[in-house]
């Protein structure tokens, strides 16, 4: 008889604070009314929202400014078959505001890619839950 399903809940305070550890993530948003993903260098802002760094002309600015999204980051470890998954939905919208735009070429995410023209998306985090797989412990 299995003492639990492997898995823990954890709080959004948790959950942030290991997204924060991580460089990457993945944007799950629609594209021609279907399902894409797209994996992404990220930062956390101030108030909890994920911050990504694009170029202007990018598909991704287009497809997401003003809707919801998703956001997923994860960290696993094979070999003890541990790790935790955390999502993040919100709306995503493009950053416009000229002195957020410069405080945000300061303090956000840099991007892995030669850009031009720097727009940030910011994702709402207006639900985040995740969880971790811990051990399995049979008993009985």
């Amino acid at each position: 008889m299995l003492k639990n399903d492997g898995f823990r809940s954890m709080d959004r305070q948790e959950c942030l604070r290991l997204l924060a550890k991580v460089p990457v993530g993945r944007v799950v948003y629609t594209r021609h009314a279907l399902p894409a993903v797209l994996p992404v260098n990220f930062s956390l802002d101030g108030d909890s929202s994920v911050l990504l760094r694009t170029s202007a002309g990018s598909d991704l600015v287009r497809a997401v400014d003003g809707v919801v999204v998703a956001f997923e980051a994860d960290e696993f470890d094979a070999d003890s078959r541990s790790g935790w998954s955390v999502v993040v939905t919100g709306r995503a919208t493009a950053v416009t505001d000229p002195d957020e735009h410069e405080r945000l070429l300061r303090t956000g995410p840099s991007s892995w890619m030669p850009i031009q023209q720097d727009v940030f998306i910011r994702i709402e985090a207006e639900m985040v839950t995740g969880r971790e797989l811990t051990d399995l412990r049979v008993t009985g």
